[in-house]
């Protein structure tokens, strides 16, 4: 299911409209729809050609200057310089990239915390539902498989004792020499 969409109107006013709650709103509201993960999208009102990103670049703007806070100089540097179309391509797929990698990361870092604290609740359930996974079993059915291995242990255990107990042979027999 992807994320709803919601289109935002901006008047030669310098108002916004959001267009789904038929309200008015602020740079800060959009802001907190984009954080919640809703799909935003701003158009004039007037031509309808859309403005996203001018309205994404004013919050990042006043967010910075709010919160005395603000990208890396050298990045705002390369956005500056990066006037050519090919420049800002790669630019903007180098971002997208590393957002997309960090946000997997940060995903991947939720997934193993509530892990960890899984195992810290109830570590023997943990370990359990940990080997059942790799069988693809219930528990119910992993002390059957335990059993089974355990015996099967048990068996070339065996085989290898017998295998490595010196044979009983008979005695040698010197065999006689034979005249012609």
């Amino acid at each position: 299911m992807s994320n709803p969409e919601v289109l935002i109107r901006k008047y030669s006013d310098r108002r916004l409209y959001d267009t789904a709650a038929s309200r008015y709103v602020k740079l800060e509201d959009i802001a907190q729809m984009v954080r919640e993960g809703v799909n935003v999208r701003v158009v004039d009102g007037r031509s309808g050609k859309d403005i996203t990103h001018l309205i994404f670049t004013q919050i990042i703007v006043e967010d910075a200057r709010e919160r005395e806070i603000a990208l890396p100089l050298q990045l705002l540097t390369q956005l500056v310089r990066a006037s050519d179309k090919a420049t800002h391509d790669f630019l903007t797929w180098y971002l997208n990239s590393t957002l997309d990698l960090y946000k997997k990361a940060q995903d991947t870092v939720q997934t193993r915390l509530s892990g960890a604290k899984s195992a810290a609740a109830g570590p023997l359930d943990f370990v359990r539902d940990l080997l059942s996974g790799f069988t693809g079993s219930s528990p119910a059915t992993h002390d059957t498989e335990v059993e089974a291995l355990r015996r099967r242990v048990e068996e070339l255990q065996s085989r290898l004792e017998q295998r490595d107990k010196p044979a009983r042979r008979a005695p040698k027999r010197r065999r006689s020499a034979r005249k012609s």
